[in-house]
């Protein structure tokens, strides 16, 4: 995998998995609740290759599906990774959007977010009529992807998602320079669309140690992160085009 970044720097991170696990990738059928929420995993499988993330090599491109277990709590979360290349996807959103409770209905919501690249405007509608919430996806290239992100930011907005409640996870500390990943906070500040640090390598804060990122750029990437949700929970930032 190649980028440029807004400096015309080109990056290079081949092509090979880079990933390292604490403990072993969680794999097949999924399904245990608590007192509040039902956690399911009804497919697996994602076509991408991302050298960071362990699905596509631990699973492969080709769909993986699981029958969708008996619900019995009014909030599901699916940890399902790429849900939205399947070809299935749609048929499976709408059937679990007619699915109810003691006769209340249930609110879902995609754990691991959406894939922008795969995102149309009958997907977006499908997860509204459904009620899918806290709708988010991943940043995680080029800044000169944008259009991209805009586009699939317009389907959701066009099927009644309000942007405030939409977040975009950006890696951080890792081969993408800082400078690209604040150039991006940037323009998501002007759509009016929250942001989640998301920390490569597993770590997490505050016990982050510096491996492609210097400490100094880890903390101002952190404070920028904070202030820029406060931003747009509470000020009311309007969307913008690029």
């Amino acid at each position: 995998m190649r980028i440029k970044t807004i400096k015309g720097k080109e990056i290079d991170w081949g092509s090979d998995p880079i990933y390292s696990l604490s403990k072993p990738y969680s794999k097949g059928f999924y399904n245990t609740s608590n007192e509040e929420e039902q956690h399911i995993r009804i497919t697996e499988g994602c076509p991408n290759y991302c050298v960071y993330c362990a699905e596509s090599w631990e699973n492969g491109i080709r769909p993986i599906y699981h029958e969708i277990p008996e619900l019995i709590r009014n909030k599901v979360i699916l940890l399902d990774m790429n849900l939205m290349y399947k070809e299935k996807c749609i048929e499976i959103i709408n059937d679990l959007g007619r699915r109810k409770v003691n006769n209340k209905v249930i609110y879902y919501e995609l754990q691991c977010g959406i894939d922008y690249r795969n995102m149309t405007q009958n997907k977006a509608s499908a997860l509204k009529r459904a009620r899918f919430k806290n709708i988010r996806w991943a940043w995680d290239y080029a800044y000169s992807d944008a259009y991209k992100h805009w586009d699939c930011l317009k389907y959701l907005t066009n099927a009644g998602y309000n942007p405030k409640n939409i977040q975009v996870f950006m890696i951080c500390n890792w081969l993408v320079p800082y400078y690209e990943v604040m150039a991006k906070i940037k323009t998501l500040l002007k759509w009016g669309v929250q942001v989640s640090d998301c920390w490569f390598d597993n770590q997490l804060p505050p016990n982050i140690k510096p491996i492609h990122w210097t400490e100094e750029e880890i903390k101002s990437f952190r404070k920028e992160c904070r202030d820029h949700g406060i931003m747009i929970r509470h000020n009311g930032i309007q969307v913008e085009r690029i």
